[in-house]
């Protein structure tokens, strides 16, 4: 195995293992939105609602707790304020109750580890490592930072993202360019996009990659390491979709395929 190859292997096992954290996205058994209506889920304890200030209210009946930072609470819980693509997680015996807000809503999403999308996950099949899909490229930046409105895996859901630029690159003998998301840190991006394979050997509705930049700009668009998003297992992701220019021409043969858990959707190889 190259060095290339074998870098690319260690990352990528590096990412399975954390695809299958007990309290990971394999592990969500509900999508929870929450109003002013008080509610219970059969998956998570306490009646959860709005309160007028538009926080996260709990009312925990007799026997039921939650620990919440550290701290065991029962009773009525109010949840600190919660931004935007921000979130909480409670403990509930082995699972994790996730308080989160996306596309503006405020939800719930319980983690249990016995989930069976979790217990009988297979590792995700991947084209097969190729420096060629490791393209030289340059971050070109907006005059000014701009707030990106895409759609998201659940119908009706929007996601707001700040892009400082975009990412440009040459590939399948096209000048071709990927707007990017600001990351957690400087000089760090994601791009969520469609290429030629999406719906045939990839999931159709986005993949993404991590981009990181240099002082001067410069970078590495690696797209063997471009992974599936959570709602390419599951439903109950709530998943960005690429910004229109974010739908390349061309066919990106590398980075992770469909996943085993979508076979039924189309028409590819039989499970091994």
């Amino acid at each position: 195995m190259s060095s290339f190859a074998e870098a690319w292997q260690q990352w990528h096992d590096k990412h399975e293992r954390q695809r299958t954290d007990p309290h990971g996205f394999l592990a969500v058994t509900s999508l929870n939105f929450l109003d002013a209506t008080p509610r219970r889920f059969p998956d998570a304890p306490g009646t959860w609602h709005l309160s007028a200030d538009g926080v996260v209210v709990v009312e925990l009946a007799e026997g039921e707790s939650l620990t919440v930072d550290g701290a065991e609470t029962t009773g009525t819980f109010t949840f600190p304020v919660i931004t935007e693509r921000g979130g909480i997680n409670a403990r509930y015996d082995d699972a994790v109750i996730e308080v989160a807000k996306r596309g503006g809503l405020h939800l719930i999403r319980p983690r249990h580890p016995e989930n069976e999308l979790r217990t009988s996950y297979r590792r995700t099949p991947a084209f097969p490592p190729d420096e060629k899909w490791a393209l030289d490229a340059r971050f070109v930046p907006f005059d000014q930072p701009r707030a990106v409105t895409v759609g998201a895996a659940v119908e009706g859901l929007e996601h707001v993202y700040e892009s400082s630029g975009r990412i440009e690159f040459t590939a399948g003998g096209q000048d071709l360019a990927l707007t990017v998301f600001n990351g957690f840190k400087p000089g760090l991006y994601l791009a969520v996009f469609t290429d030629a394979t999406s719906g045939v050997t990839t999931y159709a509705a986005n993949r993404s990659v991590i981009v990181t930049t240099a002082a001067d700009g410069t970078a590495v668009l690696d797209f063997n390491r471009a992974t599936n998003l959570p709602c390419a297992y599951t439903e109950f992701g709530t998943c960005p979709l690429p910004p229109p220019e974010n739908r390349l021409p061309i066919a990106v043969e590398a980075g992770e395929k469909y996943p085993f858990e979508r076979t039924d959707e189309i028409s590819r190889e039989p499970r091994s």
